[in-house]
């Protein structure tokens, strides 16, 4: 059974480069970006887990933890990230599960054996602090992911839970965002968007970001 958005991201107990995690324990408060590599000492993933860890403050700075996964052991992890670190300037902080089992990668349906039979597809999970599923792209193994499109969609995530809005195509922060058409009371709207918005028609009226 595959995982669909507003799932709960099922819990596991695995090991890991930093030793056993219990997942909704270690995510604990934080939302999460879980995400599968088809295997260690792989090009594409390299420079993903490079980037990924240059991307630590940005990822702290929206309270999300990140952790990959590859169906390679824990050793081997360990010796891989020493080669991240080396050929992507970059300092791996963060754990890869160790999931030879192919536990993880079963529950997440990973695994799609008309792309490969053994090997995890390039999955990403966001995933918030009520382990809700909100957010899942999967990349053909040849494909790497853009990092940047993760924190984007994580900001309007953020965004769009705390105000009544939801964000356009293309939509970055501090960029203009729409109003959702169930809010019809124009005192309300008032009171929630004190700059104003400009109605392109009834069911799209655009206000700028309100946090900003």
């Amino acid at each position: 059974m595959s995982l669909r958005l507003g799932d709960i991201a099922p819990d596991f107990d695995q090991d890991s480069s930093i030793g056993r995690i219990k997942f909704h324990e270690w995510l604990g408060n934080s939302w999460g970006v879980l995400f599968s590599h088809p295997a260690d000492f792989t090009p594409v993933c390299t420079t993903e887990l490079g980037l990924t860890a240059k991307l630590k403050d940005e990822f702290e700075k929206r309270n999300v933890k990140t952790i990959a996964l590859s169906v390679d052991n824990a050793e081997s992890h360990n010796e891989w990230i020493k080669d991240i670190n080396e050929t992507q300037a970059a300092n791996v902080g963060f754990p890869i599960l160790a999931d030879g089992d192919r536990k993880v990668s079963t529950l997440y349906d990973m695994i799609h054996p008309n792309a490969n039979e053994t090997l995890t597809v390039r999955s990403l999970f966001v995933i918030d602090p009520n382990k809700k599923v909100r957010l899942i792209i999967t990349y053909p193994a040849s494909t790497g992911r853009n990092f940047d499109e993760v924190l984007r969609v994580i900001d309007s995530l953020q965004l769009t839970d705390h105000y009544q809005v939801a964000t356009p195509g293309n939509w970055k922060q501090g960029d203009d965002v729409v109003i959702v058409p169930s809010l019809k009371d124009e005192e309300v709207i008032k009171q929630k968007f004190p700059k104003g918005y400009k109605a392109l028609r009834p069911y799209l009226r655009m206000t700028p970001q309100p946090n900003k």
